[in-house]
């Protein structure tokens, strides 16, 4: 698929159901992987980057097999894994790359960490330097990027304050914390998403959360377990997007994940003026899960910086495409972090929304998008920069511009989301000037 033509919509009406949360199925599998026993997961993420991880475990001799939409995973402890024969490839997943560093770590052997040409470019020393300080040894090239040469053996628990807030680095030394003995600490500045703590601690582990400080206690013994994985609320986050954009709109989500450490995309649509509500709240395997209705209203715009900038980092791309529909504009700050994902998603976010017309002012840490004009943003070829979250978003703002967008590289969403365009036109209702040709 070279290229996706996406026409203005008149309406985005139905009942969704989305696959799992891309980072919890990844947390899953490891952890699954580290349990004695064996683990099985429903509704694990589809995505690229989640088969990455798939791919990277198996290359540690841990047997996984496919059953509908879920996996069963045979964990083998945390002793259990074996020397991978090559290099693990982590594809584009930064996610793998670093929770993976972490368990490795841990284990007698030597292994090596590598990606494709985008995640050989993402910021590892991050990871590196708190694993190091545990007692891994870890080379990189420049000292900062993939692949990564890990030297694992017995490592030595540790307190840490990441110096910029991120799950990831979190997670990571959680996970080489599973080798270590005593007691492991992370504390964090701004509390990160908690899907690694959850995890563990429905599988068995001594871990606890207070005053800003995760602490673990070393070698548990991981149970192995039946595990559901809820919606993802990033990829949520497209559709709530489109039913604001077009007229005439109503969605419901079912079963998305509602862990409040990723519910501040519906904190902040409900704080500009998004009619959004949640239904059929409940607890899955330590994870909260509900249905999200939503409805098109005009919407007021807002700003994102600080604490909430970090909440809604793998947001942002949508929110800031929606600026365009809003009666104020949507600003974004402390957002640097966006310039080092699949791509410097700042830049390709201003490049694109100026090619359908909107009024953009870029800054080192982020962006601000003019309101809604006199008229409509127009169509426009866009080049997501092989960025996944990049194509998306702006597949969503062409639905309520004139004339015909296309995205170029539209199998880029793969990495995510690969049903995405599937979902999307099973809910369109086209303008009737489109539906002629």
């Amino acid at each position: 698929m070279a290229k996706k033509r996406i026409r203005p919509a008149k309406a985005f009406r139905g009942v969704l159901t989305l696959p799992g949360d891309k980072s919890i199925s990844h947390r899953s599998a490891i952890l699954a992987a580290l349990a004695a026993g064996k683990s099985e997961i429903f509704n694990y993420s589809p995505a690229a980057d989640c088969e990455s991880t798939l791919r990277c475990l198996r290359g540690l001799g841990v047997k996984i097999e496919e059953k509908g939409s879920g996996i069963i995973v045979e964990g083998k402890g945390l002793a259990g894994w074996t020397k991978p024969r090559k290099a693990l490839d982590a594809g584009n997943s930064g996610t793998t790359m670093r929770l993976l560093a972490g368990a490795l770590a841990g284990q007698e052997f030597a292994s090596e960490l590598t990606g494709d040409n985008s995640l050989r470019r993402r910021p590892m020393r991050r990871v590196m330097e708190p694993l190091r300080q545990m007692g891994a040894k870890i080379e990189a090239r420049e000292d900062e990027f993939a692949p990564l040469e890990i030297e694992g053996g017995a490592l030595r628990a540790i307190e840490y304050a990441p110096k910029v807030a991120s799950a990831q680095v979190k997670s990571a030394v959680l996970l080489a914390g599973l080798f270590a003995e005593g007691e492991t600490v992370v504390r964090e500045p701004i509390h990160t998403r908690d899907h690694t703590e959850l995890a563990l601690h429905e599988m068995g582990a001594a871990i606890s959360r207070q005053d800003g400080a995760v602490r673990l206690q070393g070698r548990p013994k991981l149970i192995a377990r039946q595990m559901v994985v809820p919606g993802d609320i990033s990829a949520a986050t497209f559709f709530l997007a489109a039913t604001l954009i077009v007229p005439d709109s109503d969605l419901i989500i079912q079963g998305v994940g509602l862990n409040p450490t990723r519910t501040a995309v519906l904190d902040f649509l409900a704080s500009m003026g998004a009619p959004v509500s949640v239904v059929a709240l409940g607890t899955h395997d330590g994870e909260l899960a509900g249905d999200i209705n939503v409805r098109y209203a005009p919407i007021k715009g807002g700003k994102i910086s600080g604490a909430m900038t970090a909440r809604l980092i793998d947001e942002l791309p949508m929110l800031a495409a929606l600026g365009p529909y809003t009666e104020e504009g949507i600003e974004i700050r402390d957002a640097k972090e966006l310039r080092v994902k699949e791509s410097d998603r700042i830049a390709a976010m201003a490049e694109n929304l100026r090619k359908m017309g909107a009024e953009v002012e870029e800054f080192p840490d982020g962006l601000r998008v003019g309101a809604r004009g006199a008229g409509r943003l127009h169509g426009a070829t866009i080049d997501p920069h092989e960025d996944h979250r990049i194509a998306m978003a702006f597949a969503i703002a062409a639905l309520g511009a004139e004339g015909e967008t296309i995205i170029r590289d539209p199998q880029c969403v793969a990495i995510s989301f690969p049903n995405f365009f599937d979902l999307l036109e099973s809910l369109l209702k086209l303008e009737p000037e489109d539906k002629k040709q």
